[in-house]
């Protein structure tokens, strides 16, 4: 849901440090919001995670500036962070990688079969990176994790696709 306010994107914060935003009324006038995922495990293992909303905004290119002003706040070394934008009805519109000040937005899958394919390749990447963490190894464990991240970063919903790749065709 978007019952959340906007907050003030001019101050920096520590790359694993967001601000707790306040909630506050619904406003259809800003029907895109920007989030981080929640990477609580205690709450994705209980199926409560929920994305951690960082911005709303009235069109999607404003979201998309948001998420890059929000990139350019990461320190510098910091890893890159998902980062989502969802519409009023919390149905994924774009996302991204945000590092480095700048965000490298997926192109979003334009068919059926293509998401089919792109969940298929990411849960092998999970299996790989739960067996990877079982042998002790974390950093390869981490890095395949990332990568099932972006394959499902693709993932838009279905009435988003053509307008999020004609967005970012736009954009380049």
């Amino acid at each position: 849901m978007f019952d959340l306010s906007f907050p003030a994107l001019s101050t920096s914060f520590p790359a694993d440090v967001m601000p707790v935003i306040a909630h506050s009324t619904f406003d259809p006038a800003l029907p895109f919001s920007l989030t981080l995922p929640d990477r609580n495990p205690a709450a994705a293992m209980s199926g409560e995670a929920r994305p951690r909303i960082i911005g709303h905004f009235t069109t999607l290119a404003e979201a998309m500036r948001g998420a890059i002003k929000m990139a350019e706040e990461l320190e510098p070394d910091a890893g890159p962070r998902m980062v989502a934008v969802l519409d009023r009805d919390e149905r994924l519109v774009l996302a991204g990688a945000a590092a480095n000040g700048a965000v490298a937005w997926c192109a979003p899958v334009m068919t059926a079969a293509e998401a089919r394919v792109v969940v298929m390749e990411a849960s092998q990447l999970r299996a790989q990176a739960s067996r990877a963490a079982d042998w002790l190894e974390s950093d390869l464990a981490t890095r395949l994790r990332q990568r099932a991240d972006l394959l499902e970063a693709r993932l838009v919903d279905p009435l988003w696709r053509a307008f999020a790749a004609r967005t970012l065709q736009i954009a380049a």
